[in-house]
């Protein structure tokens, strides 16, 4: 039987389980063996990361050909206007490759939302935003690098959903089983 896991990847983690000696990685968190994460998280990225003993399930998660939705919470620096959010609803074109169209919203700060440990840099005469971007692709840093090309640079990024799996009551860090 498979086994998926749900984990809340804190800021600064990263998405493997040998040690760099630079950073924290997931064996620092997760003592469950033969689990492999289906896709990845930047270190510089938090949330949902799903990690399954099934090496089919893993590759049905990841194939962009099953085009499975990922949410995510993108916290940016300024105040998108409906241009820039047409823009990510359209496709942004990149120096390497032309995104697909995103489902893009601005939205409030999440509830019960978790500090993050190093905070975001905050300028005084700079608001910041909150979007809901849900994408069906996940190239390389490809949220920071659309939300920068429309012009709004992302301070936080947190992947919320994953198909049908969600962060929701799990707190930063910590992990639990999945139903399959």
């Amino acid at each position: 039987m498979s086994r998926i896991l749900l984990f809340n990847k804190p800021y600064g983690v990263i998405c493997q389980f040998s040690r760099d000696g630079l950073h924290p990685t997931l064996a620092d968190y997760i003592a469950v063996p033969d689990l492999y994460p289906a896709g990845r998280l930047d270190a510089d990225s938090e949330g949902l990361l799903l990690l399954t003993d099934d090496g089919l399930l893993q590759h049905r998660i990841t194939d962009p050909l099953h085009k499975l939705a990922k949410i995510y919470w993108v916290q940016v620096e300024g105040e998108p206007s409906e241009t820039a959010l047409a823009q990510l609803r359209s496709g942004v074109k990149l120096p390497d490759f032309v995104t697909l169209p995103a489902m893009a919203r601005l939205m409030e700060e999440p509830v019960n939302l978790w500090r993050r440990t190093p905070p975001i840099r905050e300028r005084k005469n700079k608001p910041t935003s909150w979007l809901e971007l849900i994408i069906r692709e996940g190239k390389n840093r490809q949220v920071r690098r659309m939300t920068a090309a429309v012009g709004y640079p992302t301070l936080r990024l947190i992947r919320y959903r994953i198909g049908e799996w969600t962060l929701d009551g799990l707190e930063s860090g910590i992990c639990r089983e999945a139903a399959v």
